[in-house]
C-alpha cells in the first residue's frame, strides 16, 4: 500500500480541524468572516463524516473542517481520506482523541484493493509527529494484508498462495516454517485437515502451515487461523447465493498471518507459533460424505453430520497441535458460522473464552482501539447437542440447540489447549461500502489482539 503516513513534508501541511456537532457553532464564531460564510453556505454543522475543504484566495485547500458528530471514536477518521483532494494534511484539532489512533484510522481508511483495477492518482497523506509513524504503519500494513488476502478471488488465493505468503512473512522476520501437504497430512498426524481438503485438485491440495518465531525463554503465544480458500459446502453444497462470498472463508488464516506479522515486526517478547490449516472444500469422488466418521489429531472420532461445517474440523487438528506446545495464550480466528452474523451482524464479531482475565483484557483492548468485539457464552448445556451415537462427537449440533455460533465454539473447546484460549468468529467483510470502508474485505479483532499481546507480555 502507498505510504499515506509521513513524518516530513516539503511544503506546509493543510490543517484539519475536527469539530464536534455540539460545538460547531461556537467553533465557527471564532473564525474569520470568509470561513464562517463558507461553512454556512455549505451547511457544515459538524455532523459525523462531514468534510468541508476551505479554499485560499488561489483556490487551493487552506484548511479542512471535519465533523465528528457526538465524537469519541477515532475510527471516524477512516472516512476522511476519501473526501480529501491529494496533498499533505495535519490534524490541528481533535478534541479528546489520541493522535496515534487518528493516524491509524486515516491509514486504514486509505486502503483500496487495486490488484485487478489499479487506482490512479496520489492519495492524500497525513503528517504526524516523529516516532509515531512506525507502529501506525505496522498495524495499517497488517490490516491491508488481511484485506488483500480476503479480497483476492480463490483462483489466485488457493492453499499454495497462502503458503507462499506465509513463507514470505517467515523469511522477512527470520522465522522458521514447516509445511505438510497432501497425503503427507495423514503421516504427519492431521487427518481432519486431510479429510476436508482431499477432494480438491492436486495443485490445490490441503496443507498445514506452521511458523515459529522468537526466543525459547519467552512465553509462547499460539495463533490459529482457518484457511478454507473456497467453500462449496462439499456434498452438502451451498446455494449460489451462499457460495458467492466464499473466497473470504480463508479470512481466519489471513488474520492470523496479519496478527503474527504485527507481533514479529514489533519484536514483542514472546515466542510465537502461527498455525494455518489451509484447504479447499471441494466436490469430487474423494470428498467426505455426510455420515462419514473421520479421525482427528487428538484421537477423538468425529461424525460428519454436514460437510459444510468443515472449518471447525481443520481447526480441531490445528488447536490440538497448539496444545502440544503448551502455550501461555492461544487465539483462534475463523469465519466460522452464519449464526454469528444472525446474532450480532457483520460489524461486531463475537469471541468466546472461559478465562475471565483474558475476557476483560480483550474487552478493554477492543474499546481502547475502537476494534469492536462482543463476548458470547460457552453455554455448557449445549454441549449435549454435539453428542454422536457412533463417534466421540459430531461436527453439526442437534437442531434443538439452535445457537450455531455457540455450539461451534463448544466443539472447538474440545480441542483447545489448556490455559487461556479465545475463539473469534469473525466475518472479515464489509457488506456495505462507505467512505473509508469500501465493500469487501475487512480486518477485525487483530488490532485489539495486538494490544492484548503487548499488554499481557510486556
Amino acid at each position: 500500500m502507498s505510504e499515506v503516513i509521513v513524518e516530513a513534508s516539503e511544503g506546509a501541511a493543510v490543517p484539519v480541524y475536527a469539530v464536534l456537532e455540539a460545538k460547531a457553532a461556537g467553533f465557527l464564531e471564532g473564525r474569520r468572516a470568509f470561513v464562517r460564510a463558507f461553512a454556512q453556505q455549505s451547511e457544515f454543522k459538524g455532523k459525523a463524516g462531514q468534510v468541508l475543504t476551505v479554499p485560499d484566495t488561489e483556490g487551493r485547500p487552506e484548511r479542512v473542517l471535519f465533523g465528528l458528530g457526538a465524537g469519541g471514536d477515532p475510527m471516524a477518521f477512516r472516512a476522511l481520506p476519501a473526501k480529501l483532494p491529494p496533498g499533505v494534511y495535519r490534524i490541528a484539532q481533535a478534541p479528546g482523541l489520541a493522535a496515534e489512533q487518528i493516524a491509524l484510522a486515516f491509514a486504514i481508511g486509505s486502503y483500496r484493493f487495486d490488484r485487478y483495477k489499479p487506482r490512479t492518482g496520489e492519495p492524500p497523506r497525513l503528517l504526524v509527529e516523529n516516532g509515531m509513524a512506525e507502529d501506525v504503519r505496522r498495524q495499517a500494513h497488517a490490516c491491508a494484508l488481511a484485506r488483500d488476502m480476503v479480497n483476492t478471488p480463490a483462483n489466485d488465493m488457493g492453499p499454495l498462495q497462502i503458503e507462499t505468503i506465509a513463507r514470505e512473512i517467515a523469511e522477512q522476520f527470520g522465522a522458521s516454517i514447516t509445511v505438510i501437504a497432501g497425503d503427507g497430512l495423514l503421516e504427519g498426524g492431521y487427518p481432519a485437515v486431510h479429510a476436508v481438503g482431499r477432494a480438491a485438485a492436486a495443485d490445490r491440495s490441503p496443507r498445514m502451515i506452521e511458523i515459529a518465531w522468537g526466543k525459547p525463554a519467552h512465553p509462547l503465544v499460539a495463533i490459529v487461523g482457518k484457511g478454507v480458500t473456497f467453500d462449496t459446502g462439499g456434498l452438502d453444497i451451498k446455494p449460489s447465493s451462499g457460495m458467492r462470498l466464499m473466497k473470504k472463508d480463508m479470512g481466519g488464516a489471513a488474520h492470523a498471518l496479519a496478527l503474527g506479522r504485527m507481533i514479529m515486526d514489533a519484536g514483542l517478547p514472546v515466542r510465537l507459533v502461527i498455525l494455518v490449516p489451509t484447504v479447499e472444500n471441494a466436490i469430487s469422488g474423494s470428498a467426505m460424505r455426510p455420515g462419514d466418521v473421520i479421525a482427528s489429531r487428538k484421537g477423538l472420532s468425529i461424525e460428519i453430520g454436514n460437510t459444510d461445517a468443515e472449518g471447525r474440523l481443520i481447526l480441531a487438528d490445528a488447536l490440538t497441535r497448539a496444545g502440544e506446545l503448551e502455550p501461555a495464550l492461544t487465539i483462534d480466528l475463523a469465519t466460522l458460522t452464519g449464526a454469528a452474523r444472525a446474532a450480532l451482524g457483520p460489524q461486531l464479531p463475537p469471541f468466546y473464552t472461559d478465562d475471565e482475565s483474558l475476557a476483560d483484557a480483550i474487552a478493554r483492548a477492543a474499546k481502547a482501539v475502537s476494534d469492536p468485539l462482543w463476548r458470547m457464552p460457552l453455554w455448557r448445556p449445549y454441549d449435549e447437542a454435539l453428542e454422536s451415537d457412533v463417534a466421540d462427537l459430531k461436527n453439526d449440533s442437534d437442531a434443538w440447540a439452535q445457537a450455531g455460533s455457540i455450539t461451534a465454539a463448544l466443539f472447538l473447546q474440545r480441542f483447545a489447549p489448556k490455559g487461556p484460549w479465545a475463539h473469534f468468529d469473525i466475518y472479515a467483510w464489509n457488506p456495505r461500502g462507505k467512505p473509508g470502508s469500501p465493500s469487501g474485505g475487512e480486518a477485525q479483532a487483530i488490532r485489539a489482539l495486538y494490544r492484548v499481546v503487548r499488554e499481557r507480555f510486556p
